[in-house]
């Protein structure tokens, strides 16, 4: 039997395959310098948000810089002002030698748009400075290495200039072409030849005009300046109704405080030493679901309701409540506060009471709910009835316009600062573009962020513009909490957040301020106006106002709902104010307490003591001298602590072995120091040294 052949099965045709998707073109790369820079800082997401400075802060510019092989390398950073021409330079310091880490420090002299870059470049100096020692002290090619000096500094003697531009002084081509000479000079030993190369004299030519080999720029990433308060002020809150609010026995009604009356105790403030008086909403008080004393929802008659709930018949945001007074009023108030060197600020809460103009003028402003109502603002379990918070997704550009037109009634009528209330209930694009609107019309007015949130969106409130940030120091009582938390404000999120330390504020009073008595507010004035550059209080802290509204982190009879006249003359006895006054003037009187990224914190031997310093070098001083304040704190309001304090003396500016004066500018007392002191603060005597460090 034979058997057939298998035919082959056929072929079955081949699904036409998809057409291949064109490659993902892979991204243009900036090319790598000759001499790599990378990492630069202060650059947000590659320097879409400019880094923030002020006028007179000197700025930490950092990169890492290296290159191929044992030669050296070195860094400078480049400031660029407004005009786009260089205006001062740097030579970077390795901070983290082997991890190839530079950094220096300029100062903006005006505010504007600057920029800044950092130029990796080879240092032949350098490389001949290293390796000139060792083949001398070997013997190896002695003479090719003598010359080879001789020619670099020869090279360097001639110039008439730098490469920045920076002439060179004939006293320092001077410097160089004698070296140069006693390099060549072959009657004298090999040592001693060398010897002339690396000498000091040389040195310090050649640190302020090098020889730049291969420079390398990074791009320039922006640095926005504002003015110096901006970074560093002192803010005194005050409700001004309260201030010349009078009761009748008689009749049981109380008589409000007025913009007259508040104008009168601005003396007062200023004498303490502030530079802002910041007043809350001062706008007309709407009257559905008004709130009662203590956050009640029974409003008695003649309850003023809290000045959140913003807008009446009388008004909204763009007028003034009608028994404050007038524009004419508040143009006087503003007016007196600049006589006494007071800033005026005011508060911007962006919502509605129920009796707002813009509720039936614009009600597509707010949020309907599926039964015809408008929501008012919740924050679980809290409610606030007495609120309509805006709807930013319905009609954007009315409520832009209309947010930018109501800041500039305000400005005109000379608000400098303007204290924000909750702006992350907001979109950040909204305040991304209208603080930048405000910018560029009037560069001088001040934006404060009142949001305590998640970390992102408060770092980046700050970085689409908000000025200054409140911080949540007001609930960091350990050492532990302290340090690291002063640590981080001053580090590098500082070139965006600028903290602002409240240690109690209308809405907020923490179980250590409940239960820490007069100690217990200096030592958190203490932190507050020495940690960092801008700090502020809520009027009555000078009475040690410290009873809670039970169950909450609120004090009792809260201004926000009642009128509160405080009488002044008590506060004396205490001592807060005069601490206050002593902190305001310590403050101005030290430069490098004016600055946020100058801080170091210092080991101490005891759990209640805390210990930092701020550090100002000479070249970078307003005054031209160095600046050190070494501040001590006992956090026990309670017990006297006593303890050794580690002081890293070269961050004071000191050589490690150092004896130094320090002079306690709180008690006046002078001690002689060294880098391990022990101290003892009793807080029924002293809550904290604040010493000025003198060199001996």
């Amino acid at each position: 039997m034979t058997s057939t052949p298998r035919q082959p099965a056929p072929r079955r045709a081949r699904a036409a395959r998809p057409a291949a998707a064109p490659a993902t073109p892979s991204p243009v790369h900036a090319p790598v310098g000759r001499i790599p820079v990378v990492d630069v800082s202060p650059v947000a997401e590659a320097g879409r948000w400019p880094a923030k400075a002020t006028v007179g802060e000197a700025v930490p510019v950092r990169a890492t810089v290296f290159r191929e092989g044992h030669d050296a390398c070195a860094a400078t950073a480049v400031l660029v002002g407004p005009d786009g021409t260089d205006r001062a330079r740097a030579t970077m310091v390795d901070i983290a030698p082997g991890l190839d880490r530079y950094e220096a420090r300029l100062v903006p002299d005006e505010p504007g748009d600057w920029g800044f870059r950092v130029e990796g470049w080879s240092d032949p100096y350098g490389t001949w400075a290293h390796d000139a020692p060792l083949k001398v002290g070997a013997g190896v090619d002695v003479d090719l290495v003598l010359e080879e000096g001789a020619r670099l500094l020869e090279r360097a003697a001639d110039r008439e200039a730098d490469d920045a531009g920076a002439p060179l002084p004939a006293a320092s081509r001077q410097v160089l072409r004698d070296a140069v000479t006693a390099l060549r000079d072959a009657g004298r030993p090999a040592p001693a030849r060398l010897s002339a190369g690396l000498a000091e004299e040389v040195r310090s030519v050649l640190a302020a005009h090098p020889v730049r080999d291969l420079v390398s720029p990074s791009p320039t990433y922006p640095l926005l300046v504002d003015r110096p308060l901006a970074l560093a002020g002192s803010w005194y809150e005050i409700f001004p109704r309260s201030i010349g609010a009078t009761y009748d026995d008689g009749t049981a009604t109380w008589r409000t405080g007025t913009l007259r009356t508040a104008a009168e105790d601005l003396p007062r403030i200023a004498d303490l030493g502030f530079d802002v008086v910041y007043l809350t909403p001062i706008h007309p008080i709407g009257t559905t679901h008004r709130k009662g004393r203590n956050n009640t929802l029974d409003a008695r008659p003649g309850d003023p309701g809290s000045p959140y709930a913003i807008g009446s018949p009388d008004g909204g945001h763009d007028a003034i409540e009608p028994s404050l007074g007038t524009f004419d009023d508040f143009d006087a108030f503003v007016a007196r506060a600049r006589a006494l060197g007071l800033e005026v600020a005011l508060d911007l809460a962006l919502q509605c009471s129920p009796d707002h103009p813009w509720v039936a003028e614009h009600p597509e402003w707010f949020t309907t709910r599926i039964d015809g109502t408008i929501a008012y603002a919740e924050n679980p379990p809290k409610k606030y009835q007495d609120i309509y918070p805006l709807n930013f997704d319905n009609d954007p550009e009315g409520i832009y316009a209309e947010i930018r037109r109501v800041l500039q009634v305000w400005i005109d009528h000379g608000v400098t600062a303007f204290r924000v209330d909750n702006p992350h209930t907001k979109p950040l694009s909204f305040w991304q573009r209208i603080l930048a609107d405000v910018r560029a019309a009037h560069p001088e007015v001040v934006f404060l962020s009142e949001a305590f949130t998640r970390p992102a969106m408060m770092l980046n409130l700050a970085r689409v513009g908000f000025h200054q940030s409140y911080t949540y120091f007001t609930w960091r009582n350990t050492k532990e909490e302290v340090a690291t938390y002063l640590a981080e404000v001053s580090g590098e999120q500082g070139s965006w957040m600028r903290p602002s330390f409240w240690p109690t504020t209308h809405d907020i009073l923490t179980p250590y301020m409940q239960t820490g008595g007069t100690a217990g507010f200096a030592v958190r004035a203490v932190l507050a106006a020495l940690g960092s550059p801008t700090w502020g209080i809520y009027s009555g802290y000078e009475l040690v106002e410290d009873v809670p509204r039970p169950g909450v982190e609120e004090q009792i009879d809260n201004e926000k709902y009642e009128f509160k006249p405080r009488d002044w003359a008590a506060a004396e006895p205490l001592g807060i104010a005069r601490l206050l006054r002593s902190l305001n003037e310590i403050r101005r009187a030290h430069p490098a307490l004016r600055q946020l990224r100058n801080l170091t914190v210092h080991p101490t031997s005891d759990p209640a003591l805390v210990a930092f310093s701020r550090h100002l070098p000479a070249e970078l001083s307003p005054t031209g001298e160095a600046d050190t304040v070494v501040v001590i704190v006992n956090l026990d309001p309670r017990n006297a602590h006593d303890g050794v304090v580690e002081l890293d003396l070269p961050a004071l500016g000191l050589p490690a072995d150092a004896r130094f004066v320090a002079h306690d500018v709180l008690s006046q007392e002078v001690y002689a120091w060294d880098g391990r002191p022990w101290v003892r603060l009793d807080p029924y005597s002293r809550v904290a040294h604040v010493v000025r460090v003198e060199r001996v």
